[in-house]
């Protein structure tokens, strides 16, 4: 059994990005594509990496944040929400999510897959300001400042920024770089929850790191004694 002490990179750890057709859509929001990396030994492993579009079953409209290339009549050949909530839940119950405001992306999956049930998130734009590496802290500018570079000859080489493989590879690449300046003697899952947690529930800063770290204990771990 993992212990919560022991180095967090032995955590079942997965990152995860979404692109949805924007909060405007309210209740409606779909998601439009969505990609999930494996992190093994705390780096990701882009060899089993998933990531699809999804049909949201009706037009979407040219918006200035939709990703280039999320176009309806892409999306219209794309699988229907349906088809892929099995490959989701396999790759993401149980599991520990990271991302980058990981607490919005939870939000939309949350609404169109309530069934879909991980651990906890964690936030690596929450660590990133808790290092105040600087005033911009959004994903293309952390890994530009970190010399972070997403690997050549691999599923994401054609990707790029604000599209979902790209963001969920950076965020898995950001998450190391970050906890080994935060932490560098070695840091265990609980510390990093500590800092970077958000409950599912998504309830007030202070409060969801401290529940979120109680809830993974009793998940990954047992309950404490």
């Amino acid at each position: 059994m993992t212990s919560s002490t022991g180095d967090w990179t032995t955590a079942p750890l997965v990152a995860l990005d979404l692109e949805g057709s924007g909060a405007q859509d309210r209740d409606n929001e779909a998601i439009l594509e969505i990609a999930v990396v494996p992190l093994t030994a705390g780096h990701p492993d882009i060899a089993i990496a998933y990531a699809t579009l999804i049909n949201p079953g009706r037009t979407i409209p040219r918006r200035p944040w939709i990703s280039p290339g999320l176009t309806s009549a892409v999306l219209s050949a794309a699988p229907a929400p349906s088809d892929v909530e099995p490959e989701l839940a396999n790759r993401i119950n149980g599991h520990v999510v990271v991302g980058h405001n990981i607490g919005v992306d939870w939000r939309l999956l949350h609404r169109r897959y309530p069934a879909i049930t991980p651990i906890v998130l964690i936030d690596t734009l929450r660590l990133a300001r808790h290092l105040k590496l600087g005033n911009q802290n959004s994903l293309t500018a952390l890994t530009t400042q970190l010399e972070l570079t997403l690997p050549d000859r691999t599923p994401c080489a054609g990707s790029q920024p604000h599209r979902a493989l790209w963001d969920t590879v950076a965020a898995a690449l950001l998450l190391p770089a970050l906890i080994e300046r935060a932490w560098p003697t070695g840091a265990s899952l609980a510390d990093v929850l500590t800092i970077a947690a958000i409950e599912l529930a998504t309830p007030a800063p202070a409060k969801a790191a401290k529940a979120a770290k109680a809830a993974t204990q009793d998940s990954l771990f047992g309950p404490a004694t």
